[in-house]
């Protein structure tokens, strides 16, 4: 059986979060969740802490290919982990609709700006 990979069973409840806690409530959950997957010794999300509480946000079935792949995906620095900045970005890039609203209110910001 062919597993699923993040994106086909991500659903992106980013924007709704956004809309009911406003910004800093929702890098606040974003940060709850990173908690939730860290691993305490090392304070950064390693492959074992995600695999062992991937459960606690229904992740369970992803298989160990698509966990790692989730780690590369967000790991600038290369060091094999994600802390807690990567971590906030890579839940921003996969929810394309929040992403489009921020550069849509970006823009608007902008233009503002400018016409001042």
């Amino acid at each position: 059986m062919a597993s699923q990979t993040p994106q086909s069973q991500f659903q992106d409840f980013l924007p709704i979060m956004a809309q009911k806690l406003g910004g800093d409530g929702l890098i606040g959950e974003l940060c709850n969740g990173f908690n939730l997957l860290v691993d305490g010794d090392k304070e950064v999300i390693t492959f074992e802490s995600l695999r062992r509480n991937s459960a606690m946000l229904g992740l369970q079935d992803l298989s160990d290919e698509d966990l790692q792949s989730m780690i590369k995906e967000g790991d600038f620095d290369g060091d094999g982990a994600l802390n807690q900045m990567e971590f906030c970005v890579l839940m921003f890039r996969l929810s394309p609709e929040l992403m489009e609203e921020s550069y849509f209110m970006l823009d608007e910001a902008l233009q503002q700006e400018f016409q001042n």
